[in-house]
């Protein structure tokens, strides 16, 4: 099943629940996913490929890590929860978010294949973890174990 595919099926699952927060996201989803397909960089194409479809969910997630900590920074915990709220939503069409461990573990493999060996050389890093870990982790959490382990 295509991710379009599911998220109108979860489009009238959400509607028969009455599940308004669900309803809400799922219905932005697939309103960025048409609005990519449409585009004129979309190349006539009739669909987006996975790893499109990919990056839209990655964006989407990433806009509410952010609008979470804003909120959270000016005390406005209500609208704090229902980011996280679409946050979870979000993360259900994610491929499995990887563990601290596992991001750790697969940045140390980069590190010695680049043979990385001081902070000068972050950006070396950087790109093949990112590669890698896409969809799998936070960009902001890369980027901080490396610059940990390369400090």
């Amino acid at each position: 099943m295509s991710l379009k595919d599911r998220i109108s099926e979860d489009i009238k699952a959400a509607m028969k629940s009455k599940d308004k927060v669900r309803l809400e996201t799922v219905r932005s989803i697939k309103k960025v996913l048409l609005e990519k397909e449409t585009s004129p960089g979309a190349e006539g194409k009739d669909s987006l490929t996975e790893a499109q479809e990919l990056e839209v969910l990655i964006q989407a997630a990433k806009q509410r890590r952010d609008s979470i900590e804003q909120y959270q920074n000016a005390g406005r915990e209500d609208l704090a929860d229902k980011e996280k709220a679409e946050l979870a939503i979000i993360e259900e069409y994610l491929p499995k978010q990887l563990s601290d461990e596992e991001v750790s573990a697969i940045i140390d493999q980069v590190i010695v294949e680049v043979g990385a060996t001081s902070a000068k050389d972050m950006g070396k890093v950087m790109g093949p973890a990112m590669q890698r870990l896409k969809g799998q982790t936070d960009g902001k959490k890369v980027q901080e174990l490396v610059k940990a382990k390369l400090g």
